[in-house]
């Protein structure tokens, strides 16, 4: 997978679909919801864009791995939540629109931190005299373009024409699935060989980074009081990483097929502890509910 058709040109076009579906989804009051619900955005910004990085340097130093797969589980930890994680987190009955908001903000600011930590995770895990690097203000230049713009165009499609918006929201969607799909098939395809390797060398670090950020967000969420579905709202937006992103970082700016290895890994494992999230938000929202019921009842005898 060197700089081709695929990583120059359908790679980008990808995400920058992928972000157009979640711009149609978007108005301007996901926004407000900073000032009306601030303690659940800080919470859920701190632990995406402060603790994610951490686990997954500490994950990336102690398991076993390449360099060049460490710098991508590192990207990887680097990238926002995916737009899947409003999907996710709809389906795990958690709080959508603090989802929205979280993933909105976080896609915006590491515009700036990914390019910067990128670098250094490079220069750490390579070494100083690595012969690829992120220009800083070019790759900003570049996840801008594929994943800002596409955000604001979908909101400005979604303000001035909501029904059209509603029709294209599911071809987007149906898209991309299926350039997420094609991204990893031809992952798989390039290094069928060592594809076995890989999964030997990343599997438990991108598990780890995965469930290890989960339940930081869930209970980070839990230690300052938050309700239970701005708490698996956060620990999703954790968990659930634009794994497509990384890839084009990877794959396509640094071209560097063996680095977008582990976000394909974690494609495939997210989707996995997605479902066990999903089962356990709908059981203890269904809990709550019936626990709740059977107190307004004894209130009432």
């Amino acid at each position: 997978m060197q700089a081709n058709f695929f990583t120059a040109v359908l790679l980008p076009i990808g995400l920058a679909t992928v972000m157009l579906g979640m711009g149609l989804t978007l108005v301007p009051e996901d926004f407000q919801r900073v000032t009306r619900y601030p303690k659940a955005v800080a919470i859920g910004l701190v632990s995406q864009l402060l603790f994610l990085p951490i686990v997954g340097f500490l994950v990336a130093s102690i398991v076993p791995m390449q360099p060049e797969m460490a710098v991508g589980l590192m990207v990887l930890a680097l990238c926002p939540g995916g737009p899947s994680s409003n999907m996710i987190t709809y389906l795990a009955k958690g709080d959508v629109a603090l989802s929205v908001t979280l993933t909105a903000l976080s896609s915006a600011i590491t515009v700036f931190t990914i390019p910067i930590f990128a670098n250094l995770s490079l220069q750490y895990f390579i070494g100083q005299n690595a012969a690829i690097a992120l220009p800083i203000g070019q790759t900003m230049l570049q996840i801008f373009a594929i994943a800002i713009l596409p955000i604001v165009l979908g909101m400005s499609i979604r303000q001035k024409f909501p029904d059209l918006a509603r029709r294209l929201e599911k071809t987007a969607n149906r898209l991309a699935v299926a350039f997420l799909a094609l991204i990893i098939v031809a992952i798989i395809i390039h290094e069928w060989n060592r594809i076995p390797s890989f999964i030997a060398q990343v599997g438990i670090g991108v598990a780890l980074l995965n469930i290890i950020s989960m339940a930081i967000g869930f209970w980070f969420g839990k230690l300052f009081n938050l309700n239970f579905a701005q708490r698996i709202c956060i620990a999703i937006e954790v968990g659930i990483q634009n794994a497509t992103l990384a890839i084009a970082i990877t794959a396509g700016l640094l071209n560097n097929p063996d680095m977008a290895v582990p976000a394909a890994i974690y494609s495939l494992l997210a989707y996995a502890t997605a479902i066990l999230t999903i089962f356990y938000g709908r059981r203890s929202v269904q809990k709550i509910y019936q626990e709740e019921s059977a107190n307004n009842l004894s209130t009432r005898l």
